[in-house]
């Protein structure tokens, strides 16, 4: 027979673990959520200018690229994200780079 210290550890041992997998997983959709929508976001200015649509269009096609991204970037894990954050960011600073020197 389990004495009470013995439940108690264990309880709080669980409500622990909970609390780490609950936050990891808002860690997890807030990042993908924010990845996404600035890309979705970036992609959708320039959707945006290449066909000379309106507002309607822009927050039209900023939903879809941010859902296609929250979706491809399920699988996964936070280091993965944060780094395919950053292959965004040098690219998006290259091309920036790109357009100011072109002629």
């Amino acid at each position: 027979m389990m004495a009470v210290g013995d439940k108690l550890k264990n309880f709080s041992a669980n409500v622990q673990t909970g609390a780490k997998n609950a936050s990891h997983s808002l860690a997890h959709i807030t990042l993908r959520v924010i990845s996404g929508f600035f890309i979705g976001l970036v992609l959708a200015l320039i959707v945006q200018e290449l066909s000379q649509s309106g507002s309607f269009m822009l927050l039209f096609v900023t939903i879809v690229f941010t859902a296609a991204i929250y979706k491809a970037l399920a699988r996964l894990s936070l280091l993965n994200i944060l780094i395919f954050d950053l292959i965004c960011v040098l690219i998006g600073t290259v091309l920036r780079m790109y357009i100011l020197i072109a002629p």
